[in-house]
C-alpha cells in the first residue's frame, strides 16, 4: 500500500541529491588554480635562488627565451579546446625556419617579403594537414604524427643537413631586441631609472583588464547568473594588477619592453577576443564539448577544424622565425621536443582532456611555469634530467587536478 507524506511535514532528498553545506569555496579552484599554482612556484623559486629569479634581467630572459613556446601554446589550446592534438608543431617551427633562412640568405629576398612568404609556407602546412583531419576523417593524432616526421624530413632536405644564417638584423631584433624609450626614463627612488613608456602599457593594459572583469560581471549579475563575491572578485583584481605592474617595472628597468613581449601580447589579445567574443571561438568550444550536438545544431565543424589547424601552422611558422632570428640560424634539429612543451603548456593552463575546456591566458600561464621551472632550475645548478622529472610531474598534476575537478563537480564524462 502506498503512503503519502503529510503536506506539512519536508520530503528529505536521497543521500546523493542532499546539498552539499559546507564544501563551497569563494574561488573557482578549476579556473583559478592555476594562477595559485603559478604564484605559489614563482615565489618557490625566488626563495631558493636568493630572488636572483625576480631581477630585472632574468624575468627579460625567461619572456624572451619561453617567447616560441608561448606562441605555440596559442594555438596548441585552440586546437586541445576543439577536442584534437598536434604533435607536428615542432617540425613545422624547423621547416618554416628554414625557409626563411632560404629566402632571407641564400636567395637575398628582402626580409618582409620572406616572412610574409614563410607565414604562407605555414598556413598552406596547416592547410594540408586540416585538410586530411576535418574532410578526409583521420584522427589528428595519426596526421599530425605522420606530419612530424614529414617536415622533419623536409627541414633536412631543404638545409641540405646544416644550419644556415647569419639572418638580416630586423629579424633578430624580433626575436631579440628592445622597443627604444620613447619617452625617456622616469625616476623610482631606489630602484632607479626606468623606461617611461613600458610603464605606461603595462597601466593601460591593468586598467583594460579590471574594466573588461568589471564589465563581465555586471553584465552576469543583469542576467541573473551566479559570481563570485566582490570581495574575491576585487582581490583577484588586485593580485593581477601587482604582478603586472612588477614584472612592467623590472622589464622597464633593463632594457625596457621586448619587441617579442609585444608581438606575443597582439597574439593573446587577437586570440582571446576571437575565442570570447566571435561565432567561430564559440563553435570551437561546442566542437570540443560535444561533437555530435554540434553538429545537429548546424556548425560546420569540419571547416572549424580545418581553420584551427591553418592557425596553428601560421603560428608555427610565426615561432619559426621567431626562433630561428634568436639563434641567428637556421638547423636541422630546430624546434625539438617544442610540441610537447607546446602541450604541456596547454594542459597546465587549464585545458581538458576531453576538449572543450580552455583559456588562451591559461596557456601562456601554463608555458610561464614550464619558463619558471627551467630558469628556475637552471639558476639552481640542477641537471637535466631534474628538471624533465618536475615537469612532468607538474603536468600530470595538472591533468589529475582538472579530473578532480571535473569529478567533484559532476561533470567528469
Amino acid at each position: 500500500m502506498s503512503s503519502v507524506a503529510p503536506a506539512d511535514q519536508a520530503v528529505s532528498p536521497p543521500p546523493d541529491e542532499r546539498p552539499k553545506a559546507g564544501r563551497t569555496l569563494p574561488v573557482n579552484l578549476r579556473q583559478s588554480g592555476i594562477y595559485i599554482a603559478f604564484g605559489l612556484i614563482v615565489a618557490l623559486f625566488a626563495v631558493l635562488t636568493d630572488g636572483q629569479l625576480m631581477s630585472p634581467q632574468n624575468i627579460s630572459n625567461i619572456i624572451v627565451q619561453n617567447s616560441y613556446i608561448l606562441i605555440l601554446s596559442i594555438g596548441m589550446i585552440l586546437i586541445i579546446i576543439g577536442g584534437h592534438i598536434d604533435l607536428s608543431v615542432g617540425s613545422v617551427v624547423a621547416v618554416t625556419g628554414a625557409i626563411a633562412a632560404v629566402l632571407m640568405v641564400n636567395h637575398n629576398v628582402p626580409w618582409p617579403i620572406a616572412i610574409v612568404l614563410t607565414l604562407l609556407a605555414g598556413a598552406a602546412i596547416g592547410a594540408w594537414q586540416g585538410y586530411w583531419i576535418a574532410y578526409f576523417g583521420i584522427p589528428a593524432f595519426i596526421v599530425t604524427l605522420a606530419g612530424m616526421l614529414v617536415f622533419r624530413a623536409l627541414t633536412l632536405t631543404i638545409l641540405g643537413n646544416q644550419g644556415i644564417g647569419p639572418f638580416p638584423d630586423e629579424v633578430r631584433t624580433i626575436a631579440n631586441g628592445f622597443l627604444s624609450g620613447y619617452l625617456g626614463n622616469v625616476g623610482l627612488g631606489p630602484l632607479g631609472g626606468a623606461d617611461l613608456f613600458t610603464l605606461l602599457v603595462a597601466l593601460v593594459l591593468v586598467g583594460g583588464y579590471v574594466a573588461y572583469g568589471w564589465r563581465n560581471r555586471q553584465g552576469r549579475v543583469g542576467y541573473g547568473q551566479k559570481v563570485e563575491p566582490f570581495t574575491v572578485f576585487a582581490l583577484k583584481n588586485a593580485l593581477a594588477v601587482v604582478v603586472v605592474m612588477f614584472m612592467a617595472v623590472q622589464l622597464a628597468r633593463f632594457k625596457n619592453m621586448p619587441w617579442v613581449l609585444v608581438l606575443l601580447g597582439v597574439l593573446v589579445l587577437g586570440s582571446t577576443l576571437v575565442m570570447n567574443r566571435a561565432v567561430f571561438g564559440r563553435h570551437v568550444y561546442a566542437l570540443g564539448g560535444n561533437l555530435l550536438a554540434a553538429q545537429l545544431s548546424g556548425i560546420k565543424v569540419k571547416s572549424v577544424s580545418f581553420w584551427l589547424f591553418v592557425n596553428m601552422g601560421v603560428l608555427s611558422a610565426v615561432a619559426g622565425i621567431v626562433f630561428a632570428g634568436r639563434l641567428n640560424q637556421a638547423g636541422p634539429t630546430a624546434g625539438n621536443m617544442f610540441e610537447l612543451d607546446a602541450i604541456a603548456a596547454a594542459f597546465i593552463g587549464g585545458a581538458a582532456v576531453q576538449g572543450g575546456v580552455g583559456k588562451v591566458i591559461g596557456a601562456i600561464t601554463g608555458g610561464l611555469i614550464m619558463g619558471v621551472i627551467n630558469n628556475g632550475m637552471s639558476l639552481l645548478g640542477a641537471p637535466s634530467e631534474r628538471v624533465m622529472l618536475i615537469k612532468g610531474l607538474v603536468l600530470l598534476a595538472a591533468v589529475a587536478f582538472d579530473i578532480w575537478a571535473k569529478r567533484r563537480s559532476g561533470t567528469a564524462r
